[in-house]
């Protein structure tokens, strides 16, 4: 999901609250706000992933203490040559 496609997406979910505060949902809407929640996270979660994944961690020695998870997930993407 792009930057413009994830800000259309909280739009409506802000939306969808907000009219959940005027009156109650009607089937569709609750339905339409579940997909967008679920959508979200899972772009959120995949941005966070990818973030982790492309961290390098150094201790205060200048030494790197990258976990192997990390490092596996960095050889994959051709980001690590070690």
């Amino acid at each position: 999901m792009d930057k413009k496609e994830e800000e259309k997406v909280i739009k409506r979910i802000n939306e969808l609250y907000h009219l959940s505060q005027e009156r109650e949902l009607t089937p569709e809407e609750l339905e339409e706000r579940k997909k967008l929640r679920a959508a979200f996270l899972e772009n959120f979660r995949a941005g966070f992933r990818q973030q982790l994944e492309d961290t390098v961690v150094i201790d205060k020695d200048g030494k790197e203490v990258t976990s192997e998870k990390a490092k596996e997930a960095q050889r994959r993407k051709g980001l690590r040559k070690d």
